[in-house]
């Protein structure tokens, strides 16, 4: 009993030498609740990623298990060198990009999509060597800092609603509409919803997670909790996707103007990412800087990299990293024990594959919806000041793309400053980066 006892201080020792709980004022069960949160959150990916890289024809097998690999390598990654509980996986838009976008539409093999998606991650880690990254994220105003969570949080909401099936996109208009209330689904999301905010209300703890399992086991008798036949099963192959890269290829010159998407959308989704989940976990300094932010940026630039050589276009720090600050999480411990859950999907695949979207849906709502209140701290009486925040948070919802709003709230910022004739309040630094940011939306909107 004395070894045991003796043992687990020990234990505590190397967890609070190594994560810095105490001086973050955390504890070992947050955090490791919190990393469990993160993943179930996260986890819908294990799901979505794969079904969009095969619409490119990329094995679907393959890419599951190369999607939970990068999903490991990539959060210990940030979990030791970034001290930060953040879950680094590959995003949405990148595998829209070179599933649906590039092979689907184009015709551009997604071996190609890979190679543009490594050269891309190239780019991020030279500049991010060169300090560059961090020059152009603390040449962001103030007012943008502040706003861009609210800006993440909408777009964090929106995603949570149309899992749900609260919200539907209208097929003939592309314009938001409320789905059906009363279907399955949206029954399931609604009494995970519930739940949590009752659970919130009271302050237990772990509040999204149980509303998680909760919605899961009432989606079992609605027919949405789909339950596996074994909960056990070996993970696919890599070979099919495996070093199938086509780094040549990727260098015709016809694919800049994907390269520069690719590049531009990423940046500022990391950047707006890493700021917003960093202010939810107390990370900030008072100008809204994060300290050492180069060390998340270096492992978000690895992992994008190193992705597609299991076939995982744009690894980088993901929004839903958001649910694990939520619930407390404030040091790598937390990114370790989502990174762990990972790990044993490569097992338990069926597990994670069991969780409905609908049943994460209350977690992104929630999360979204409380994001919101960053818009406090604009001054939104100073016309100069608040009207980029509000035109970047409204280009993120007519996008769907947090990274569009983020620059286009940003392009506004350099605008409305000239017009109004405050061009000397401008940072240099944005001066410069005006021009890729027109380029970004003149990409957009061409392809």
């Amino acid at each position: 009993m004395a070894e045991n006892s003796v043992s687990q201080a020990a234990s505590e020792s190397w967890l609070e030498r190594r994560f810095q709980l105490r001086s973050r004022q955390s504890k070992v069960k947050t955090e490791c609740l919190a990393g469990i949160t993160g993943f179930l959150a996260a986890a819908y990916l294990l799901v979505v990623i794969p079904g969009l890289l095969a619409v490119g024809g990329m094995d679907k097998g393959a890419a599951t298990t190369g999607t939970i690999v990068i999903f490991v390598l990539g959060t210990l990654l940030m979990a030791f060198y970034g001290n930060l509980p953040f879950i680094v996986g590959p995003g949405i838009g990148g595998s829209v990009l070179v599933g649906v976008t590039l092979a689907g539409s184009e015709h551009i093999g997604w071996q190609i999509g890979l190679g543009i998606a490594c050269w891309s991650g190239i780019l991020f880690f030279a500049l991010t060597r060169l300090g560059l990254r961090e020059v152009v994220t603390r040449s962001v105003p103030q007012s943008i800092k502040l706003g861009l969570t609210a800006s993440i949080g909408l777009f964090v909401a929106v995603l949570g609603f149309r899992n749900a099936g609260l919200v539907l996109a209208n097929a003939k208009t592309n314009a938001l509409a409320l789905g059906d209330f009363t279907s399955a689904g949206a029954v399931v999301a609604l009494c995970g919803l519930f739940l949590a905010i009752a659970l919130q209300a009271r302050r237990v703890p772990g509040a999204i997670l149980w509303a998680i399992l909760f919605a899961t086991l009432v989606g079992i008798p609605l027919g949405v909790t789909h339950l596996p036949q074994s909960f056990i099963a070996m993970p696919h192959s890599l070979t099919p996707v495996l070093g199938h890269v086509d780094m040549l290829g990727a260098l015709n010159i016809a694919f800049l103007p994907f390269l520069f998407v690719f590049f531009a959308s990423e940046f500022f989704s990391t950047m707006g990412t890493t700021l917003a989940v960093g202010g939810e976990a107390g990370l900030l300094d008072e100008h809204g800087n994060m300290p050492h932010i180069n060390r998340p940026f270096m492992v978000d630039s690895i992992a994008a990299a190193l992705g597609p050589w299991v076939g995982i276009p744009a690894a980088t720090a993901l929004i839903e990293s958001s649910a694990a600050a939520e619930a407390g999480g404030k040091t790598g411990l937390t990114a370790l024990a989502a990174a762990v859950m990972f790990l044993l999907m490569l097992l338990f695949t069926p597990v994670a594959l069991m969780i409905p979207k609908e049943a994460t849906a209350p977690a992104l709502i929630l999360i979204g919806l409380n994001m919101f209140s960053g818009l406090r701290k604009v001054d939104l009486g100073n016309f100069t000041e608040g009207l980029p925040v509000l035109m970047m948070v409204m280009i993120t919802l007519i996008a769907n793309s947090f990274g569009t709003g983020i620059a286009g709230g940003l392009l506004f910022y350099i605008i409305i400053k000239v017009i109004a004739g405050k061009w000397r309040e401008i940072p240099v630094g944005l001066y410069l980066l005006a021009i890729p940011l027109a380029y970004y939306f003149a990409t957009l909107v061409k392809h």
